[in-house]
């Protein structure tokens, strides 16, 4: 059974507008690494927002791990917060994630919401800003950061929930070629230990032996 299924997804933001996504349907298995591709409005961002459970399509069905995910299902709180938990999403725009005072305040968040011990919300931090180099960030408040620095922040926030999905649409945006050379080299390693990766890049060197499949979606006319 796929991780992720989609069926015949449709959705549009208003009864008054075209869809965005008309009749959509893919699938995943765990451990796979799916590339999205295409123009901006084609709906990578919209798809990336219905799979991880902020919006849902008005026709076709979403279900993740075998249970259908939908607005009713996510008001159950405990549900919710367990979905939340196996799938990390970085925003194309980093600024919509980031709200802590401080760096370290920001990656702590989740594991915090998590119920996890100090020591080990503190471990988490710690590897988590050792991925990027954010020790000296530490207690900078991420408004007062470079744009590619708040990408590795928000980055880091989701790495340290350590999900079993990575859902990033365009994580290259913003970040200069070293930090960007570093962070394939981590999806990599992700891939590896057996992380679920769907990415939306306009870079195709960061799919190079990297993207098991890849899927185009256009815009329509």
């Amino acid at each position: 059974m796929p991780l992720i299924e989609l069926e015949n997804i449709t959705f549009s933001y208003s009864p008054a507008e075209p869809p965005v996504l008309r009749e959509v349907s893919l699938s995943v298995e765990a451990g796979e690494c799916l590339a999205l591709l295409g123009d901006n409005g084609a709906g990578k961002s919209t798809l990336f927002r219905i799979l991880n459970g902020l919006s849902f399509p008005q026709k076709g069905s979403y279900r993740f791990d075998g249970a259908e995910i939908t607005a009713a299902l996510l008001k159950k709180q405990a549900r919710a917060k367990r979905f939340h938990q196996r799938i990390g999403y970085l925003f194309q725009n980093p600024d919509v994630m980031l709200f802590s005072a401080t760096v370290w305040d920001e990656i702590a968040f989740g594991p915090r919401q998590l119920g996890l011990s100090e020591a080990e919300t503190e471990g988490r931090v710690r590897d988590c800003m050792a991925l990027f180099g954010l020790e000296p960030l530490a207690e900078k408040a991420p408004y007062h950061l470079s744009g590619g620095q708040k990408k590795q922040v928000a980055l880091a926030a989701v790495l340290a929930l350590n999900p079993e999905v990575l859902i990033l649409d365009e994580p290259l945006a913003g970040l200069d070629r070293k930090t960007g050379a570093r962070l394939r080299e981590l999806l990599t390693g992700l891939k590896q230990a057996g992380k679920t990766l769907l990415i939306a890049t306009h870079e195709p060197a960061l799919l190079e032996g990297l993207a098991d499949r890849r899927i185009e979606l256009t815009v329509e006319a």
